[in-house]
């Protein structure tokens, strides 16, 4: 895999080198899938990095050994653990730990997301008494109301104001897993307001994909369908939804952005994602494109979770503060992720064994 450095603007990562060198930062969730990739930009620039994850769903392997990488085995939900390792000695902590995973599993699995409330307080507040600087949020593009996106021709780019607690028709997210990180992003709003040192910024993170990620995302479920040559090809809704499909470097390189000071803001929300409309058979064909494979014939299984009928991100504030917005093509992500799952020891080798594992976290 390149290093972040390769796959960003010159000028972008520069800033972020600037930033990050010599820094000590708090990493919750770093074995998960942009979590990992979150920590190894970090080291590239500079920063030491402490990585605090229960491995439930994030992986050891993920984690790339590093003189300046500590991990350490610790459930967040665990609120004293977290007040002691939290320290004043960090300068900034990225929340990514949280209880979710594919479409499958936030709609059948919505009691277990509940523990997130628990889980974003336990870091938010143990974070702004010990007086890190900042605090970075990895809340998601389910916060968005869900009439927005509820067409396939009448397609919107979300913009961030339009969700929030200010008003009724703002605070209608997708589903339970939409609520509890609305409500994080409330919370830390709240906690960064009355805090004397700790500024916050909350990410919406839109359809990140990309090598770590596993089956029970879209993009690699649909990688392991091509690949096992299934056909006729069951596709998941009728395929004429859309999604922003953002490839993880340019999902990481908002974060870090958003990690940056600012003295202008307690808190913050901004959208991290493309503002590219993809259909999920768009998507589909751009995989089967590159291994020169196409099924004769598509299974549309309207009765499986598919979500909101379109989703896409309005850039325009992410653009004005930081002069970037997510520029990495889905031929390039689609290329560098397929040449990382065709080699991976772990992946599905038949159409069961992917069934198994694509309502998993």
């Amino acid at each position: 895999m390149k290093s972040i450095g390769d796959l960003i603007p010159e000028d972008i990562y520069s800033r972020l080198k600037s930033n990050y060198s010599g820094k000590s930062v708090v990493v919750t969730g770093g074995a998960s899938f942009i979590g990992s990739h979150l920590v190894d930009a970090l080291l590239e620039l500079g920063a030491s990095v402490k990585v605090i994850d229960n491995f439930s769903s994030g992986k050891k392997e993920n984690l790339i050994p590093d003189s300046n990488l500590k991990v350490l085995e610790l459930d967040v939900l665990d609120a004293e653990a977290i007040r002691t390792e939290v320290t004043s000695d960090f300068n900034a902590i990225f929340h990514l730990a949280a209880v979710h995973g594919g479409r499958g599993f936030i709609e059948s699995q919505q009691a277990a997301i509940m523990e997130n409330f628990a889980l974003d307080f336990n870091v938010f507040s143990a974070a702004s008494k010990a007086g890190v600087g900042r605090i970075v949020h990895a809340s998601s593009a389910c916060a968005y109301p869900v009439s927005p996106q509820s067409s396939t021709t009448d397609l919107n780019l979300l913009s961030e104001g339009i969700a929030g607690f200010d008003h009724p028709e703002k605070s209608d997210p997708d589903g339970a897993y939409g609520w509890v990180k609305l409500m994080g992003e409330y919370q830390l709003e709240k906690i960064c307001e009355t805090s004397a040192k700790s500024s916050g910024a909350s990410a919406r993170i839109f359809t990140a994909y990309g090598e770590r990620e596993n089956e029970s995302h879209a993009a690699i479920a649909l990688i392991a369908k091509s690949l096992l040559e299934m056909d006729p090809y069951p596709v998941w809704g009728n395929g004429q939804q859309t999604r922003n499909f953002t490839y993880v470097a340019d999902t990481v390189t908002g974060l870090l952005l958003l990690g940056l000071e600012d003295k202008d803001s307690r808190f913050d929300v901004f959208n991290v994602g493309t503002a590219d409309h993809i259909t999920v058979m768009a998507f589909i064909e751009e995989i089967n494109r590159q291994l020169s494979w196409s099924p004769i014939e598509f299974d549309l299984q309207i009765d499986r979770p598919m979500g909101v009928a379109s989703r896409a991100s309005n850039n325009t504030k992410m653009i004005s503060k930081f002069s970037w917005a997510p520029g990495i093509s889905i031929e390039e992500g689609i290329g560098r992720t397929l040449d990382w799952y065709k080699e991976l020891d772990s992946r599905p080798l038949t159409i069961s064994e992917l069934e198994a594992k694509l309502n998993a976290r």
